[in-house]
C-alpha cells in the first residue's frame, strides 16, 4: 500500500501531526519527565509503562514491547490497515491523500471491482425480497432460526436460478462495448465463469452462483470482496465460495470479522467456526464475535489478522478424529504467532453437533459456559503429543522430546515458550537445563564444544559501531549532516553498513526527515523491524551535542577500519603480478599517510 501513496506525502504527514495529540485522543496521557505516559492500551497493567515521545514522534511500551509511529498506533489500536490509518491522520491534519500516477490504473481496476461486487450484493439482497421464489428462501432461513434483523446485519441475499441472471442485469448484450467491459469485470470478480473453447464457449459465460443463499464477504473496511453461497436443498457442493481474485484472497480473509468489529469495537476474543451459517446463527443468539475461514484451514495470516484485533482466539472444532486433526493443524499454524499477550484455546463439540445446532439448544449462556471451559493451547499441545507416544517407557520420553523439538523451534522466544519447555521437562522427568541442552542438539562433550560460541555471543551483544551510529541517527537525524564523505564506508564489509550508508544518503537528500519518518519509509522492508528496535533504545547522552560527539567517533572508527582493509587489499595487489595502477598507487600513498 505504501507504494500507492507517495513516500514524500507520508513524510510530510508524519511531520505535520503530533503523536501526543493523536494518542491522547484515544488514551489519556500525562506528562512524565520529557515524555508522556499512560497505562498501556495493548495489555493489562496497573503501573504505566507506555511512553509517548513528542521529540521522537514515537511510542513504546516497556511492558509488552508495543511500539511505533502515529500511523502504527492507529493500525494497532483501532485495527486499521495502513491506508486507512494514513487517511485518518490526513483528515486530522486537513491534508488530501494523493496517489502515484503510475499506480492509478491498478487502483482504478480494484475500485471498479469493489463497486461492482457491492452492486451485485445489493442486487442479491433485493432478490431476497422481490424475486418470485424469494418466499421459499425466506422460509428456509426462518426454519434455520434466522431473523430478518440478523440477515440484514450480514447482508444475506439470494442468487436466483438461471445461468445468465447477472449478465442480463449488469451486462446486457445491447450494451455494446460497455457490456463487454462489464462482463469482463464480472468474470474478474469471480461472479461469472467463462466457458472454454473446448466446451464451445466462444466467449460465453454463465453465473457462478445459482439458486443459493448468498453471504457477502467483506474486508475490514466493509467493502464486499467476494461471496459464499449455500444451496437450499441437498445439491452439491453445499457451500461454494468466490475464487481468488485481485481483491479476494481466501488465506487472508475471514467471514464475519467486519461485522464482529462493527458490533463491538473493543472485542476481547474471536471464535473461529467452520461455516457462514455457524457465524450468523451465533450472532442470532447474541454471540457476535464469531468468524469463519473460507474453505481453507486457518493460516498464519488469518491468525496474525485476528490477533491484531483481540488478545484471545478460541477455535471451535468437532470432537471426532477429523476435528482434532484440524485442531492440530490450527495449533501448528498458531505456534509462531503466539506470544506476549496472545492466547489460543480449543473448544471441542459433542458428537453430531455444530455451533448452529448447539447454540439453538443451549442458547447464549450455555454455549458461552461451554466456551469458558475450552482447552488452553498448552494443554492441547501436550495431550495430543501424549496420545502418540508411550509415556510409560524411556523410549516414549525420548520420542516425546523429538516430536516437540520442531514445534518448539516455531515458537517465539519468551515466557510462553519457556513455560512449554518447563512443562515438557516435568513430563519427561528432566531438568529444564538438561532439556534445553537436548533440544539444542547435544549433551556432554557436544555441549562443551558449544561453550566458546556462548562466550563469543556475549561479546557480540555489545553494541557495534554500526549499531551505535544507526541508533543515534534515528534519535537525531540531523547528525547525518556531520557524516562527511561516504566512499570508504561503502567498501566496508560489516553487517549493517549498507543500511547505515543508505540512511546517510537519504538524510543528505532529505535533511528534514524525522526518526518517525525514517521508520515509516522502512515499514515494509526487512530492516524495518531492526530499525524499530533501535529507535526504542534510550540514548544516555547529553542531548544532541553529546550524541554528535559519539556519532562522529563511531564513524571515525568505521572509516579507520575501512582504510585498514583497503590498505591491506592494495598491499596484496602490489605484490601480485598484476601490480597497481597509477590511481591505486596514489591511493596507497594517501592511505599510508592516514593510517
Amino acid at each position: 500500500m505504501a507504494g500507492r501513496i507517495p513516500e514524500q506525502f507520508i513524510e510530510e504527514l508524519i511531520a505535520r501531526v503530533d503523536i501526543v495529540d493523536v494518542i491522547d485522543s484515544f488514551v489519556p496521557l500525562r506528562k512524565g519527565g520529557r515524555d508522556y505516559v499512560a497505562c498501556c492500551p495493548f495489555h493489562n497493567e496497573k503501573s504505566p509503562s507506555f511512553t509517548v515521545s513528542r521529540e521522537k514522534q514515537f511510542f513504546h511500551c516497556f511492558g509488552c514491547g508495543a511500539h511505533g509511529t502515529a500511523i502504527g498506533f492507529l493500525m494497532d489500536y483501532d485495527h486499521m490497515d495502513f491506508v486507512e490509518a494514513v487517511h485518518e491522520l490526513a483528515s486530522r491534519a486537513g491534508m488530501q491523500v494523493p496517489v502515484d500516477q503510475g499506480r492509478q490504473a491498478t487502483t482504478a481496476l480494484s475500485l471498479d471491482l469493489y463497486q461492482l461486487l457491492g452492486d451485485v450484493a445489493q442486487f442479491y439482497r433485493r432478490q431476497l425480497k422481490e424475486h418470485p421464489q424469494s418466499q421459499r428462501v425466506i422460509e428456509y432461513l426462518k426454519q434455520r432460526g434466522l431473523s430478518g434483523g440478523t440477515a440484514g446485519d450480514y447482508g444475506i441475499g439470494f442468487a436466483p436460478p438461471g445461468w445468465d441472471t447477472l449478465s442480463q442485469v449488469f451486462a446486457p448484450s445491447q450494451g455494446g462495448g460497455a457490456s463487454k467491459t462489464l462482463t469482463k469485470g464480472l468474470i474478474d470478480a469471480g461472479l461469472l465463469i467463462e466457458k472454454s473453447l473446448a466446451d464451445g464457449g466462444q466467449g460465453r459465460s454463465y453465473d457462478r452462483f445459482r439458486d443459493r443463499v448468498m453471504f457477502p464477504i467483506r474486508d475490514t473496511r466493509g467493502r464486499v470482496i467476494g461471496f459464499g453461497g449455500r444451496v437450499l436443498g441437498d445439491d452439491s457442493p453445499k457451500y461454494l465460495n468466490s475464487p481468488e481474485t485481485a481483491v479476494f484472497h481466501k488465506g487472508r480473509e475471514l467471514y464475519g470479522l467486519y461485522e464482529a468489529r462493527k458490533s463491538n469495537r473493543k472485542l476481547d476474543r474471536l471464535l473461529v467456526v467452520e461455516g457462514y451459517m455457524d457465524v450468523v446463527m451465533l450472532a442470532e443468539h447474541n454471540i457476535r464475535y464469531a468468524v469463519a475461514t473460507l474453505g481453507t484451514a486457518t493460516t498464519a495470516e488469518h491468525l496474525e489478522r485476528m490477533f491484531r484485533q483481540v488478545p484471545e482466539v478460541v477455535f471451535c472444532f468437532d470432537g471426532d478424529r477429523a476435528g482434532r486433526e484440524a485442531a492440530w493443524r490450527a495449533l501448528e499454524n498458531a505456534l509462531p504467532v503466539i506470544g506476549q499477550g496472545r492466547q489460543a484455546r480449543f473448544m471441542f463439540l459433542p458428537d453430531g453437533e455444530d455451533p448452529d445446532s448447539l447454540v439453538r439448544q443451549e442458547q447464549q449462556n450455555g454455549f458461552e459456559k461451554r466456551m469458558a471451559n475450552a482447552v488452553p493451547l498448552s494443554t492441547f499441545f501436550f495431550d495430543a503429543l501424549a496420545e502418540r507416544v508411550d509415556l510409560q517407557s524411556i523410549d516414549g520420553y525420548a520420542r516425546l522430546v523429538e516430536m516437540a523439538r520442531p514445534l518448539l523451534v516455531k515458537m517465539q522466544t519468551g515466557v510462553f515458550k519457556q513455560e512449554i519447555i518447563s512443562r515438557l521437562a516435568e513430563r519427561t522427568s528432566m531438568t529444564a537445563q538438561d532439556l534445553m541442552r537436548e533440544l539444542a542438539g547435544g549433551t556432554g562433550a557436544g555441549h562443551a564444544r558449544h561453550q566458546p560460541q556462548v562466550r563469543r555471543s556475549t561479546k557480540a551483544n555489545q553494541p557495534s559501531l554500526v549499531r551505535i551510529a544507526i541508533t543515534l541517527l534515528l534519535h537525531y537525524p540531523a547528525l547525518a549532516q556531520q557524516a562527511g564523505e561516504l566512499p570508504l564506508l561503502r567498501e566496508l564489509d560489516r553487517p549493517g553498513v549498507g543500511l547505515l550508508v543508505e540512511l546517510l544518503e537519504l538524510l543528505a537528500e532529505r535533511p528534514h526527515l524525522t526518526g518517525a519518518a525514517l521508520l515509516e519509509r522502512w515499514r515494509d522492508r526487512e530492516e524495518g523491524r531492526y530499525l524499530s528496535q533501535l529507535a526504542m533504545q534510550e540514548v544516555l547522552l547529553e542531548g544532541q551535542e553529546g550524541a554528535g560527539r559519539e556519532f562522529i567517533a563511531a564513524l571515525g572508527k568505521l572509516r579507520d577500519l575501512a582504510k585498514a582493509r583497503r590498505l591491506e587489499v592494495l598491499r596484496a595487489k602490489s605484490q601480485s603480478t598484476a601490480g597497481l595502477t597509477d590511481d591505486e598507487k596514489s591511493e596507497l600513498k594517501q592511505l599510508h599517510g592516514g593510517v
